[in-house]
């Protein structure tokens, strides 16, 4: 990846209008490349992937439509029968066994946790359950002191041999968006790979994890102008990697002049500020998922210090006033 992280140090371009996310830098045959949109996971689910037998390219397509589907029905806060709902109901009054993803998923999300001093804390449930941003309603400000407490991945107390997990406050809830679509794509990647597929992207709204490149060029995925729907801020050449971007701009509405929206900080129980979007490169998606979250809530110089001290991982922060901060690898000369 080093090689397209050099190209990109050349390549950062102004902002220009353009019709979407993803360019596609290939001139081979669209015969041979097959793709399939869906909403799951509440976002846009796209896989695209090379094929010479349109069969099994459509079986690979279904099979990741499948698993998304099945994560969905898993790990969804919404669904009341889901593997998470289950678990919060159930964990503040007792130890819950866990399913081999929810113990992956939960050991992981308390692993950034660690690392970023609670920046990325799971347990920001407690208190976002309380917003709804199509309905432009966040907790009043006793819910939020009653809530607030109840925000701490220390009171997440997993039994690595049992395999289960237990909630030290009664109030507790945790949610895994986060981290999930990051989790999601990997999955997908996983199960392409098992079928063959050489070159594909599995993308779930913000997050993307890209098989092998395309036609023997980088796969160019765009971070978008956070202010400028269909403008980009940056392109970015990419090959074999997992790409993800936390924005303010999904889901929020406007309070006066405060963005309210779904990127919480833990240590307040409200929309993290100072900066409009996070987009960091790493291996896997369940990595980049989680990481942009917690440089978003870090901030600028907290969040760039992280990812400096993480090998192979970077990211490109667009601060408050649309500045762009790149981490030290970006910013490395080309030799």
């Amino acid at each position: 990846m080093t090689s397209f992280l050099s190209f990109l140090a050349r390549q950062v371009i102004g902002l220009r209008s353009v019709a979407c996310l993803l360019f596609l830098a290939s001139p081979l045959s669209h015969a041979q490349w097959h793709n399939q949109s869906q909403d799951i996971m509440g976002t846009r689910i796209t896989v695209e992937l090379w094929s010479e037998d349109p069969q099994k390219a459509e079986q690979a397509i279904e099979s990741v439509v499948h698993e998304m589907r099945q994560i969905d029905a898993r790990l969804s806060p919404y669904k009341e029968n889901s593997d998470l709902s289950k678990l919060n109901r159930q964990a503040a009054k007792s130890a819950v066994p866990l399913s081999d993803e929810l113990f992956l998923l939960l050991n992981k999300a308390i692993d950034y946790s660690r690392l970023s001093d609670g920046a990325f804390d799971i347990s920001f449930a407690s208190v976002g359950q309380f917003y709804d941003y199509r309905e432009q309603q966040q907790p009043q400000q006793k819910t939020l002191q009653t809530h607030l407490p109840a925000i701490d991945y220390r009171s997440i107390v997993i039994d690595q041999e049992k395999r289960t997990v237990r909630f030290l406050h009664p109030l507790l809830k945790i949610d895994l968006g986060g981290i999930a679509k990051g989790y999601a794509v990997d999955r997908g990647i996983e199960l392409l790979k098992q079928q063959g597929i050489v070159s594909a992207i599995v993308m779930a709204g913000g997050d993307s994890r890209i098989l092998g490149d395309r036609g023997n060029q980088p796969w160019l995925l765009g971070i978008r102008h956070p202010r400028s729907k269909g403008k980009l801020a940056v392109k970015l050449p990419l090959t074999d990697t997992a790409f993800s971007t936390s924005g303010d701009y999904e889901r929020y509405f406007l309070d006066g002049d405060k963005r309210i929206h779904h990127i919480i900080n833990p240590s307040t129980g409200q929309s993290a500020t100072g900066i409009q979007s996070v987009s960091v490169i790493a291996p896997d998606g369940i990595d980049s998922d989680a990481l942009s979250t917690t440089v978003f809530v870090l901030g600028i110089e907290k969040g760039l210090a992280l990812i400096n001290q993480l090998e192979g991982i970077d990211a490109i922060i667009i601060d408050g006033e649309g500045k762009l901060h790149y981490s030290a690898e970006l910013l490395m000369p080309v030799k």
